[in-house]
Order: C-alpha cells, then sequence, then structure tokens
C-alpha cells in the first residue's frame, strides 16, 4: 500500500533507519523530533530501553534554527556530563537539512562525535 500522507511517508523513512541504527551502553542514539513550532532530542541506550538525556527548543525565544542549534549543544552538554562521548545520530525519518542540520551541528559543536 502506498503511503500518502507526509507523515505516512516519513514513518516509512523512520522505520528503514531504525532497522539498521541501534543506541548501545558505548554509542548510545541520538533521536530527533521537530514538530511544526519545536525540536528535542534525546539520547537513548537502545540494550536498557532508558533515555539518558533529553533536551527541547520549548520556551526558547530565537529564531527556528538558531534554537535547533542551541538545543544540539545543549544535549551535547547534558550527555557529556553523563559520560557520553559518541553517540549514533537519528535523524527521525527527517531531511538532514535545516533544523536537523542545525541541531547535528550544534552537537558537535558542543563536544559529541558521531
Amino acid at each position: 500500500m502506498k503511503a500518502t500522507t507526509k507523515t505516512e511517508k516519513r514513518m516509512r523513512r523512520r522505520n528503514r533507519i531504525r532497522a539498521t541504527i541501534r543506541g548501545s551502553a558505548e554509542r548510545p542514539r541520538l533521536s530527533v523530533f521537530r514538530s511544526n513550532r519545536y525540536i528535542s532530542a534525546q539520547v537513548i541506550n537502545d540494550e536498557t530501553g532508558t533515555t539518558l538525556v533529553s533536551a527541547t527548543s520549548k520556551g526558547m525565544t530565537e529564531k527556528p534554527g538558531v534554537r535547533a542549534k542551541q538545543v544540539g549543544k545543549v544535549i551535547a552538554k547534558s550527555a557529556k556530563e553523563k559520560g557520553v562521548t559518541a553517540v549514533v545520530f537519528d535523524r527521525g525519518g527527517y531531511l538532514y537539512a535545516g533544523a536537523i542540520k542545525a541541531l547535528a551541528d550544534g552537537a558537535r559543536e558542543g563536544g559529541l562525535e558521531f
């Protein structure tokens, strides 16, 4: 059956990505979710099914691209405090452009490797 809506298409892409990407204790998964208003990220250990750290743009007043970069820096800082230096990036079915790319760049600037 052919996916018709944008959400269905994104979910199909997301499922294909998640079939290959797996977070571990050494390299947890940095998962990104983007809504129309906000962007959020979580560092997840898939072996135990636990979220180690999370960050969101809710409450930030800057422009969307700047907010995404700040979320990346915040998630990197929090992850480093928990002892995480390397992650696997899960873009969640979104194109690697715009806010998703800004978040990844912010996380790299914050010191995360992926």
